[in-house]
């Protein structure tokens, strides 16, 4: 409810005086000047007869970040507000979260300040706390936020777009609203002119507010919303973009980690492994032990010299680019967020792959960045290093066309490549629109494979249906990966917690694993184990196993596609542990030795690949009426046919000791 004596109102209130405001900006020269007119400006508007007023928060939703409901007109009154109203899956709203944090750095709830995200969702899977809780940790979100879940407070204030920012007064009465992204300047001066004014008239208020982070209660993980993954089949090992802990890492199919690079913290360095850091990493291509990465909230592309042990810049400038054509040297092309890459060759006659292909979810497009001198669909030859836009007009959409700068993406966030024909395309998880697209190689015209609808400008056709085309439904897939094998494609439909697969011949695509529940349920069946919004997934062992990054539950699993089980891949800290999910800090344990009278049972040999769980269970017959002691430790050993203890026994051990049972 609105405060007594005021009035419930929209965003139309604000807009003729706001826009004669941005008028007058423009003319301004000097600082002074623009100060100067904000100041005259909150006169203006703090001199109405009725404040235009924000409702209360209504009263049973959910908050993070805080330690009890937050209220307008009680916690906040004496407090310059901004309202962030966002969606977590939307590339425009994570842009504008470094503006909020360097103004949250600048000014503080001491100072008057406090910023409230109030979370108003595009799908159903964003209205779920617990994954707006993920979300918030992924992205470091420290201020209070609210799950308006039914868009209650979007649709009194008549909001109309994401990301919207409105800044309230110590009343909380309206007075500004910045639409879209790309604001700060505005955003800063709006803010720091209204703590000036109210502050000039002893309306601030000091008063801290109860902050409570959920990222102080998590337990220490090895993995942190890993991202993306890939396999190097020339050397046996994976390449994780471990997203949270900002860092690479370079792991034997066995799980020992050989290289972490980068983390724990964001940041943009380069150089040697132990100094370079990364924010937020995604996409992830190794060739020749050379790996690319896409350092999406650096704005960059990367490269890891496994030999030389180097970091280095190969693309971007370090800042957001809104250049939507490119064609720049890499290091000098300004780029937006790039999510995903993958290899590639410019033409059939070329022997080695020489472009690597970005998927830039930030512009909405597709872009190439040559390694070494080639040319693109009806492009004259480029030099090495050059980066451009090779598919999408830079519009939000989801558009088909013959023409590739015509066509229009919405943010698309995975590549696979399929280089043979009859395929001979790049296939792109296109999330905002939830569909899967493709790119030809011969001639750039996008192609529709399955989901979303024939409304280019619909963004809103998700859901979760089996089906042919356009009757399949996605929900926000972040990741595709060709199985060249079978002449199939495996889609992480991340919003659906599903892994699905389509036959780009016939276009049917249905259901692989999961069933739809966000959890992590580890089941001998594909159809009875849980994801929790994979975001990326590649092919391994000649077609034989699939990696998915399952990224809320911070592990990386294994499918494997002859056996149709599912298994949680493990992470080597040291020689000696192994971890393969969340777990508290402790002291390292000792092996147990056994006895030598200890019986032996010796298994018939079974065949697995690298990198695969085996699954052994131990049932025992106990003589009637006798039972385990509770809390008595027992424990079994698996060696290998070489003596040595699997990384998987290991835990087996770790795991009785811990349960007290055998």
């Amino acid at each position: 409810m609105a405060a007594s004596g005021a009035r419930s109102c929209n965003l139309s209130g604000l807009l003729p005086a706001q826009t004669s405001l941005e008028y007058a900006l423009l003319d301004a020269v000097t600082q002074e000047e623009k100060d100067g007119l904000v100041y005259q400006y909150l006169q203006k508007v703090d001199g109405w007869e009725q404040d235009l007023s924000v409702p209360e928060f209504p009263e049973g939703l959910e908050w993070l970040n805080t330690e009890e409901p937050i209220s307008v007109y009680k916690d906040l009154c004496g407090k310059v507000v901004v309202l962030d109203f966002f969606t977590y899956c939307c590339i425009n709203c994570i842009h504008l979260l470094p503006d909020l944090h360097a103004l949250e750095h600048t000014y503080s709830d001491k100072d008057g300040l406090l910023i409230v995200g109030v979370h108003s969702a595009k799908f159903p899977n964003e209205k779920v706390l617990d994954n707006i809780r993920s979300a918030v940790l992924r992205y470091n979100i420290t201020h209070p936020v609210v799950n308006d879940a039914d868009a209650s407070l979007w649709q009194e204030l008549e909001v109309s777009c994401w990301p919207t920012l409105i800044i309230l007064g110590p009343r909380g009465n309206m007075l500004f609203s910045l639409i879209g992204e790309g604001h700060k300047e505005k955003l800063f001066l709006y803010t720091s002119i209204a703590l000036k004014y109210y502050k000039d008239r002893g309306q601030i208020r000091a008063n801290k507010i109860g902050i409570k982070l959920y990222k102080d209660s998590l337990p220490p993980s090895p993995l942190l919303f890993p991202g993306k993954i890939t396999v190097d089949h020339v050397s046996n090992r994976l390449v994780i973009a471990d997203t949270g802990h900002h860092r690479i890492l370079v792991v034997w199919k066995n799980g020992q980690i050989q290289y972490s690079i980068g983390g724990p913290n964001p940041g943009r360095k380069d150089g040697i492994f132990s100094e370079s850091s990364f924010n937020s990493p995604q996409g992830v291509a190794i060739m020749n032990n050379i790996i690319y990465v896409a350092d999406t909230e650096n704005h960059l592309i990367r490269k890891i010299d496994l030999e030389a042990e180097m970091v280095s810049t190969v693309a971007g400038i370090g800042i957001q680019g809104t250049d939507k054509e490119g064609g720049a040297k890499g290091d000098e092309q300004p780029i937006s967020s790039p999510w995903d890459v993958v290899f590639g060759r410019s033409g059939s006659e070329v022997q080695r792959d020489n472009i690597l292909w970005i998927a830039m979810a930030g512009t909405h497009q597709i872009w190439a960045l040559l390694l070494d001198c080639g040319r693109l669909p009806k492009k004259n030859e480029l030099k090495e290093g050059t980066c451009l836009r090779f598919a999408g007009s830079g519009n939000e959409e989801n558009r088909n066309n013959a023409y590739p700068h015509k066509a229009g993406f919405a943010q698309p966030s995975g590549l696979s490549l399929a280089s043979e024909d009859p395929w001979r395309c790049l296939f792109v998880a296109d999330s905002e629109s939830s569909t899967v697209r493709t790119v030809s190689l011969k001639d750039g015209a996008v192609k529709h494979l399955v989901g979303g609808e024939r409304d280019p400008m619909n963004l809103f056709a998700f859901g979760d249906v089996d089906g042919v085309g356009i009757s399949a439904r996605l929900q926000h897939p972040l990741g595709v990966t060709w199985d060249k094998k079978r002449n199939l494609l495996y889609v992480a439909d991340s919003y659906n917690h599903k892994i699905k697969v389509v036959d780009p011949k016939t276009k049917n695509c249905t259901t692989l694993a999961g069933t739809g529940n966000a959890s992590n349920i580890i089941s001998s069946s594909f159809t009875d184990s849980t994801f929790n919004e994979p975001g990326g997934l590649c092919i391994g062992e000649n077609g034989e196993l699939l990696y998915v990054a399952d990224t809320n539950n911070h592990q990386i699993k294994v499918l494997d596609l002859e056996t149709k089980t599912v298994s949680v891949f493990p992470v080597f800290t040291s020689e000696n542990a192994v971890v393969d999910g969340p777990c508290l800090a402790e002291k390292p344990k000792t092996l147990p030795k056994l006895p030598k009278s200890a019986p032996g049972v010796r298994l018939s040999p079974v065949a697995a690949c690298p990198g695969q769980t085996l699954q052994f269970k131990l049932r025992l017959d106990l003589p009637s009426g006798t039972k385990l002691t509770e809390g008595a430790s027992s424990c079994w050993f698996l060696s290998a046919e070489d003596g040595s203890p699997p990384a998987y026994s290991v835990h087996g051990i770790y795991q009785a000791m811990e349960n007290g049972l055998p």
